[in-house]
Order: C-alpha cells, then sequence, then structure tokens
C-alpha cells in the first residue's frame, strides 16, 4: 500500500481528487478530495473516506453533507448513494428504464384521462399477457442462436427480454418498486465468488 500511496500525485494541499464510481454500472456518484489517510482508510475498509478542509480528520461519505463551499481548499460533494440525490448525473440505461416502469405503473392508480394506455401499462395491468410475452421473448431469442439469425437479431431480441422482464420484477411483491435492477446487480457480482449451482444449492427449501 505504501508504494501505491507514495505513486500518487498530490497537490500542494496533499490532497488528491477522487472519482466514485457505482460498482455495477461504472456510474459516476461523485468527485471528491482525500488525503493520505483517507485512502489509507478507504483501501483498508473498503468504505470511501474524504478530507474536507473544514475538518481535522477524514470523514466517510455518509458522514458529511453535501459541501460546495468555494473558500474551502478541498470542497467535496457527498453522495450517500441515492440516485434521487440533486446532484446525481444522469441515469444509465437499465436505471432509467426501471424508473420509466416505475413512473407507468404509479400512473395505474391515478383516474384515466381516456387516452390508449401504454405498452407498459397493459402488461402491468394484466400479469397473464406480461409473462406470456415473456416467454415469447425467450423462445425468439434462443431462435437467434438456433436459426443464425445474426448479431443484430440477437441483441434486439435480448432488449425485448430484458424489458419484458424489468417490468415483470416491478410488479414482484416489495415497495417501492418489487425487485429493483441493482438487487438482481448484486446476485450477479456474488456469482464471480459463488457459482450459480453453489447459490441454488445453498437456497432454503421451498415451503
Amino acid at each position: 500500500m505504501t508504494a501505491f500511496l507514495d505513486g500518487l500525485k498530490w497537490d500542494k494541499n496533499s490532497l488528491v481528487a477522487v472519482i466514485v464510481q457505482h460498482i455495477d454500472t461504472g456510474e459516476v456518484l461523485m468527485q471528491a478530495f482525500a488525503d493520505r489517510a483517507a485512502i489509507s482508510e478507504t483501501m483498508q475498509t473498503g468504505t470511501c473516506w474524504f478530507r474536507e478542509a473544514s475538518l481535522s480528520a477524514p470523514h466517510a461519505a455518509a458522514d458529511a453533507a453535501p459541501s460546495t463551499d468555494a473558500g474551502a481548499s478541498a470542497p467535496c460533494v457527498a453522495h450517500e448513494g441515492h440516485h434521487e440525490a440533486p446532484e446525481h448525473v444522469p441515469r444509465t440505461t437499465l436505471l432509467a428504464l426501471e424508473r420509466t416502469i416505475a413512473q407507468r405503473r404509479e400512473a395505474l392508480a391515478k383516474p384515466s384521462d381516456g387516452s390508449k394506455p401504454s405498452w407498459t401499462a397493459r402488461l402491468l395491468g394484466n400479469p397473464e399477457l406480461l409473462c406470456k410475452k415473456i416467454r415469447e421473448e425467450a423462445g425468439e431469442l434462443c431462435q437467434t442462436l438456433e436459426a443464425n439469425e445474426g448479431r443484430e437479431r440477437a441483441a434486439s431480441e435480448m432488449a425485448d427480454l430484458l424489458y419484458h422482464s424489468m417490468v415483470l420484477l416491478n410488479l414482484q411483491a416489495g415497495p417501492p418498486r418489487g425487485v429493483e435492477m441493482e438487487e438482481v446487480l448484486r446476485v450477479l457480482r456474488k456469482r464471480f465468488t459463488q457459482s450459480g449451482l453453489e447459490e441454488k444449492a445453498a437456497r432454503p427449501p421451498k415451503a
């Protein structure tokens, strides 16, 4: 660790700019500054630590309020991981789609204005149709391989299957929007160290 820290380019205040990205999407969540102690703490704990000029000790992102004080020699913006935070950057495609689906579901609870419902709204209101479409799209995706239909067709069918599957996740029980994509990504990330077979074997028996 010492060699790594020595190799960083520190400014005149012994600080270095740091960028925090979402572990799954790569989305840039914030920029801040850190000193040697904060970088060391981050590497040892796995929690992001930063240095702000007005604070005498390193602090974790969740411990500090958002700060853009132009008078501070090391201003930082604290981000607690919520995409609804005012400083968030544009969502990645999957998260944007997830939010759009959630908005369609929220709209279903409001009185109808008489306009034709969107396809997403129709799926949300008809689970039987939704499950039928998912099975259909899964079959069409398999067909792209079996019939050698090409890359573009495979990507298109995968997009259809992913979209319909995300609508299904939204309908699953649990606040506020059913099963979120971040939960799915968390499972995939875990499988880098645990195979799907091991995970399946560890599941509790069905009631």
